[in-house]
């Protein structure tokens, strides 16, 4: 059953346009009220990239370079992203404390 579902290269690339421009569309229709809360949704999710892209690498076999590499990548975009985040909330938050004179 599975053996007739094919999914060509192009269809990947599909995804990924139309994944950026949902992500755009959502982002910037937020108030600037909920992106605090965003925020720690998207270092959530990025922490989980990380664990999943750091238990990928460790248990693929040295010989499977394009599995490595993807794994690679994701483990540095996640890890950006998340220091990134926690960056961006932290100054956020700075802005809440009372400042004596």
């Amino acid at each position: 059953m599975l053996d007739s579902f094919y999914l060509s290269p192009l269809d990947g690339w599909y995804v990924i346009v139309l994944s950026i421009l949902i992500g755009l569309e959502v982002i910037k229709n937020v108030p600037s009220v909920l992106h605090t809360p965003l925020m720690s949704g998207a270092n959530a999710i990025s922490g989980i990239i990380l664990i999943g892209g750091a238990i990928q690498l460790l248990s693929t076999p040295l010989t499977e370079v394009s599995t490595i590499l993807a794994a690679s990548l994701a483990v540095l975009i996640g890890s950006i992203n998340v220091s990134g985040g926690f960056f961006v909330t932290n100054r956020m938050l700075s802005m809440f404390i009372k400042k004596k004179n």
